[in-house]
C-alpha cells in the first residue's frame, strides 16, 4: 500500500515569522502618531483576544486594520523588517522546504502583500500561500480588505481546508485559536502548538504536541532537519548568581533552561549542560554520574570547583576563566555553544584546542575516546563498511584523549552510529547535524 502524503499546514504570524505583522506595521504607519503608543496596544489587544479565542477573527482584524492608517510604502518597509524576523528554527530548516515545496501550506489571517514576499524566499510556493488581500484607493491606501476571502471569517481556516479537500495526513502547525480550531474540527491529524516565540496557556493545553521550535516538530515526525537533536530537548543547568545576559544567549540558543542554587539531585542524570557562577562547586560523586553532561562553562576559575580530570576521562568538555575577564559574561556561554553547534573546542580548559568551519550539506559526526593507538583506524574501518563518504576529519589529542570530528555526507545508515559507540574505548559519540 503506498504511503500517505503528507501536508504541513504552517501559520505565519509568531509561527513563521517571530512576530505579529499587523503589530509591526502599526508601528511603522503610526510611528509619528502623537496617540501611537494607544493605539500600538489597542492592536495588540484586539490580536490577542482573537488568538486566545475570546473574540471573533473577523471582528479583530476589522477594528486592526482600521487603525492601522497604513500605505503600500509602509508595506514595503515591513517586508523588509519581516525578512529579518524569520523564526530562526525555520530560518534553520530552509531545506525541509524546498525538498517539500509541494506539501507546505501556509494558511494565515495575515496577508498575502506581506507573506508572500517572506515565505517565498522559502521555495514556498505562491499557489501554496493562502491569505487575506488588502483593498487600497488608487494612492496606495490601505483602507478594507476582501471580505469576501473566507479567511477573513471568523474559523476561516476551517472553512478553508473544507474548500481544499487535501487527501493525506494533515499536520497542523500554529501559535493561536484558529489554529487549534483545525484540530477540533476534526480536519487536521495532529495540532502542533508552536512555542518558539509566544506561549499561549489556552492553545497549549488543547495541542496534540507542544513544538518549541521547528526541529522538534520534524524530529517527532522524522523528518530531515538542519540539527539532529532539538536543542530544546538538552536541559542546560544555571547554577548560582549568573549575569542574565549569560542566561539570554542560552535561551536564545533554544536550550532548555533551568536556573537553580544548586545542582539538585534530580537532574543529576539528565542535565546536558551546566553554566556555573564564580565561587559554584560540583561535587566529584555527582559529576560521575552525569552521563549526559556533555560541556560545563565556569565563570571564573575552576580550579578547585570542579574535578577536571573526571570531566576529561568522562567527555565533558571544560570552558572557564581563570583571569576573571570581564567580558566573561558573553565569552563563556558563547564558548559552550558553539562547542553544541560545531564542536569547536577553542579555548577550552581540558581539551585539545579545535576550531572547525560549519559544513554545509554534511553531517558532523564528534567521537571522543581514551588515548590509544589505532582508534582511527577502527573508526574508519566503520565508515568504510557502511560506505560512507568521508568529507573532512580531524583529530586531536592530549594525554588522556582524542578528539575526533568527522563530517561525512548526508546519505547514512543508522546502524553506523551503534557501530561507532561500540568502538572500544569510545567515551562520548553524538551527531551534531
Amino acid at each position: 500500500m503506498p504511503k500517505q502524503k503528507s501536508y504541513y499546514i504552517i501559520d505565519f504570524d509568531s509561527t513563521f515569522t517571530q512576530v505579529e505583522a499587523l503589530d509591526e506595521l502599526a508601528r511603522i504607519s503610526l510611528k509619528d502618531h502623537p496617540e501611537r503608543e494607544a493605539i500600538y496596544k489597542k492592536i495588540e489587544d484586539f490580536t490577542n483576544l482573537s488568538m486566545e479565542g475570546k473574540l471573533s477573527f473577523s471582528e479583530s482584524l476589522a477594528q486592526r486594520v482600521k487603525l492601522l492608517e497604513a500605505n503600500e510604502e509602509h508595506l514595503k518597509l515591513l517586508i523588509k523588517h519581516l525578512k529579518k524576523k524569520v523564526s530562526t528554527s525555520f530560518s534553520r530548516n530552509a531545506a525541509f522546504f524546498k525538498k517539500h515545496a509541494d506539501d507546505v501550506l501556509i494558511v494565515s489571517g495575515g496577508f498575502k502583500e506581506f507573506i508572500i514576499p517572506v515565505v517565498s524566499q522559502y521555495h514556498i510556493k505562491k499557489e501554496n500561500i493562502y491569505a487575506n488581500t488588502f483593498v487600497t484607493t488608487g494612492d496606495g491606501k490601505i483602507i478594507d480588505y476582501d471580505h469576501a476571502n473566507p479567511l477573513s471569517e471568523e474559523g476561516g481556516k476551517v472553512k478553508l481546508l473544507q474548500y481544499l479537500k487535501l487527501e493525506g495526513e494533515l499536520f497542523g502547525i500554529g501559535d493561536g485559536y484558529s489554529d487549534f480550531q483545525l484540530r477540533e474540527s476534526g480536519l487536521i491529524n495532529k495540532f502542533f502548538a508552536f512555542t518558539e516565540n509566544i506561549a499561549r496557556e489556552s492553545i497549549v493545553a488543547k495541542a496534540d504536541h507542544v513544538t518549541p521550535s521547528f526541529d522538534e516538530f520534524l524530529y517527532v515526525n522524522n523528518l530531515p532537519r538542519a540539527i539532529s537533536y532539538p536543542k530544546n530537548r538538552i536541559l542546560c543547568l544555571v547554577i548560582g548568581d549568573v549575569d542574565p545576559l549569560s542566561i539570554a544567549l542560552l535561551k536564545n540558543d533554544g536550550l532548555s533552561i533551568r536556573h537553580k542554587t544548586s545542582f539538585e539531585e534530580k537532574y543529576v542524570k539528565d542535565v546536558g549542560l551546566i553554566l556555573l557562577a564564580n565561587g559554584e562547586k560540583i561535587e566529584n560523586e555527582k559529576l560521575k554520574r552525569a552521563v549526559k553532561l556533555k560541556t560545563i562553562g565556569y565563570l571564573g576559575n575552576s580550579k578547585g570547583k570542579l574535578n577536571l580530570d573526571s570531566c576529561t576521562k568522562m567527555g565533558i568538555v571544560i570552558f572557564d576563566d581563570a583571569k576573571s575577564n570581564p567580558h566573561n559574561v558573553s565569552f563563556i556561554p558563547k564558548r559552550v555553544i558553539d562547542f553544541m553547534n560545531t564542536g569547536a573546542t577553542y579555548m577550552s580548559s581540558n581539551f585539545p584546542n579545535l576550531q572547525l568551519p560549519k559544513i554545509e550539506k554534511s553531517h558532523r559526526l564528534i567521537h571522543i575516546h581514551k588515548n590509544v593507538p589505532g582508534i582511527m583506524a577502527k573508526i574508519n574501518t566503520v565508515f568504510a563498511k557502511h560506505d560512507i563518504n568521508i568529507v573532512s576529519q580531524f583529530l586531536m589529542t592530549n594525554q588522556e584523549i582524542g578528539y575526533a570530528i568527522t563530517d561525512i555526507n548526508t546519505e547514512y545508515d543508522k546502524q553506523l552510529f551503534k557501530s561507532l559507540k561500540k568502538i572500544e574505548n569510545t567515551i562520548k559519540f553524538r551527531v551534531l547535524y
